[in-house]
């Protein structure tokens, strides 16, 4: 191998020698990537396709020894690193310029006990991963909306999704979690063993090391659920957010609602003449029996006069890859968000006028129901504060030529900044972009002291920063 020129912790760069990098090779249960390999620039890329990075190497990880043996190499040496799960981070807090690139994509083991209901799930297994091995025993996590999103990733920033409101948080169904810490230790963390760390991974991103391993308690779920899609013309959306934010007040756990303000897809069910025109959409799943769930969503079906009702039983697994199509990889992609305790009147206003301000197809605004089970875990529970969010919004802006860049991130923030006044303060960590190391102290709120202190104790050189980072000398 040839010798690479790698980042350092303490700003500098160094030569790792060929020779080196040929022997952390050889010991490997996984591969070693460098510039020189042909699968190098395949295997450097993520989701997001606004970030294109080139790493020093790349450690493609096959075990949880490998992922210690890479930790170990960097620490010895004083080396950057970047972790990566799915790659799926808006960030792209996954890779930089220069370092050591330690990759678990290849680890997406997913065990499920039928009996107990626990799943032992790989740090580079994908939503769909997980999806497909619970629902063969009739079992489910709750996690996010698009199959192909890192469990890893999602799960350390706080996971939300179709069945939070019923279910909680993902982090609410983590058990434990392998760790290797910056110091190289292979640790377990439960609410037993180091539940000092097992708190702080619960919401603290990929602060205090890389999990290789997580359990967690699903939930049975479907296989058939009700859910789809009721969408509105624009011209009714004022009226449908009014509803909405009634009908919402009093909604059971089990029932999910989400909007959706963007240009209609061509979709088979929606005439021809509304593809590309805006829409308010209502996303909907019932995460129950569909006797309950036909009673619970009727009133939501009542709303207007939608252009389309496609709300019917569907396999969770379809739904939750129902928007896939969306946000497949390869596309330029910016997002801001709010968290938010209501829907005031204001805030209804402000996101309704962006339906006339909608810049393209691949723009969208949407605004999660949370509330239920989500907001029942006291607020220093875990590393996830947010208890009293009742929605939360994206604002996602999608686009191919890197032409549209400053257009398109101008968007987002116009929107971002309209509804300002009306939000709490506080962000979900997975939604923030790599600029935003303002909010971070106010991602976690009344968590901030105890994580620094956390990080302190387990990352004291913030061996790993590559991620909403909670430094270790804060204040």
């Amino acid at each position: 191998m040839q010798d690479q020129d790698i980042r350092t912790l303490d700003g500098g760069t160094t030569t790792v020698t060929g020779s080196e990098l040929s022997t952390l090779a050889s010991v490997l249960d996984g591969s070693l990537v460098t510039p020189e390999s042909p699968s190098y620039d395949e295997v450097r890329e993520i989701w997001n396709a606004m970030i294109d990075r080139r790493p020093g190497a790349i450690v493609e990880c096959a075990s949880a020894t490998d992922v210690k043996r890479a930790i170990d190499f960097a620490r010895e040496r004083g080396l950057l690193v970047t972790v990566r799960g799915g790659g799926h981070n808006i960030a792209g807090n996954a890779t930089a310029d220069g370092v050591l690139l330690i990759s678990l994509s290849g680890m997406k083991s997913v065990e499920v006990d039928a009996a107990t209901g626990r799943v032992r799930v790989g740090p580079g297994a994908s939503l769909g991963d997980l999806d497909a091995a619970t629902q063969r025993h009739g079992l489910a996590v709750p996690v996010g909306i698009n199959s192909t999103t890192g469990v890893a990733g999602l799960t350390l920033g706080g996971g939300f999704g179709w069945l939070s409101r019923k279910h909680g948080l993902t982090i609410d169904s983590l058990v434990s979690a392998d760790v290797v810490t910056a110091a190289g230790d292979a640790v377990t963390a439960s609410m037993t063993e180091n539940p000092d760390l097992f708190w702080g991974l619960r919401g603290g991103g990929g602060n205090f090391g890389v999990v290789t391993s997580f359990e967690f308690q699903s939930h049975p779920v479907g296989p058939e659920v009700l859910s789809g899609l009721i969408v509105h013309p624009a011209a009714d959306a004022r009226h449908v957010f009014e509803d909405y934010r009634r009908l919402t007040a009093s909604a059971p756990d089990e029932l999910s609602v989400w909007i959706v303000l963007r240009q209609a897809p061509p979709l088979p069910f929606l005439p021809e003449d509304v593809h590309f025109q805006p829409v308010l959409v209502l996303a909907a799943l019932y995460a129950g029996d569909m006797a309950s769930g036909e009673e619970a969503l009727a009133p939501f079906r009542a709303v207007g006069t939608p252009i389309a009702d496609a709300i019917s039983p569907h396999l969770f697994t379809e739904f939750q890859a129902a928007f896939d199509p969306l946000l497949t990889p390869g596309a330029r992609n910016y997002w801001k968000s709010h968290d938010f305790a209501d829907l005031s009147d204001g805030l209804i206003d402000a996101m309704v006028a962006q339906l006339d301000r909608l810049p393209g197809f691949g723009y969208e605004i949407f605004l999660a129901q949370m509330g239920g089970e989500t907001n029942r875990m006291p607020a220093d529970a875990t590393a996830y504060p947010h208890r009293d969010v009742e929605f939360i919004m994206n604002v996602h802006g999608r686009w191919e030529d890197a032409a549209e860049d400053d257009a398109g991130i101008a968007w987002c923030r116009d929107v971002f900044d309209a509804t300002a006044p009306f939000a709490t303060g506080g962000v979900y960590t997975n939604f923030m972009t790599a600029e935003e190391t303002e909010r971070v102290p106010d991602a976690y709120g009344e968590c901030w002291g105890r994580l620094v202190e956390l990080k302190r104790r387990y990352d004291p050189d913030n061996f790993f920063r590559f991620n909403q980072n909670i430094p270790p000398a804060a204040g």
